[in-house]
């Protein structure tokens, strides 16, 4: 039987990540994420609800949120949902929770330091796909320009 396990979240911080290493060095970071549900009741009466969810992010992904996540900040999250059982020691009762283990994520808004030396990775990104463009141009005279690299294209097609 085909099986499915895909989470998409999106919400804001409960609290900064708190980020630790494996003992290979690998980074885990949890996140507390908070996401609301609004809608209106019968009598017109606008309502909202909070899910709180724990997300556990690996590796690049954990130390990209401990770098540019704080209390607050807007997060989307893919991943998939990892149930997690234990055996509580006071009352030796067998314990569960349902938890997601982020695969990937979306830094939305704006980073939360006022630091404008250190680019955000969206402006990182911007600022890679322009010197690839130039170093293509400048390396292949005469062929072809990719329109996305391109930061003055030639023409408009529409």
């Amino acid at each position: 039987m085909p099986s499915f396990n895909k989470v998409m979240l999106l919400g804001n911080l409960t609290r900064d990540p708190e980020i630790r290493y494996t003992p290979k060095g690998t980074a885990v970071a949890e996140v507390g994420l908070a996401i609301n549900r609004n809608w209106t009741d019968d009598q017109g009466e606008k309502k909202t609800e909070t899910t709180f969810v724990d997300v556990t992010l690996w590796a690049r992904v954990a130390e990209i949120a401990q770098q540019y996540l704080k209390k607050g900040s807007p997060l989307f999250v893919e991943g998939r949902l990892q149930l997690e059982t234990w055996q509580d020691k006071q009352t030796n009762q067998a314990r569960s929770k349902l938890k997601v283990v982020g695969e990937n994520i979306q830094l939305l808004g704006q980073r939360a330091t006022g630091d404008q030396s250190e680019p955000t990775p969206s402006a990182a990104l911007t600022e890679q796909r322009a010197r690839h463009a130039q170093a293509g141009a400048s390396s292949r005279p005469g062929s072809a320009k990719d329109p996305d690299l391109d930061p003055e294209p030639d023409d408009i097609p529409f």
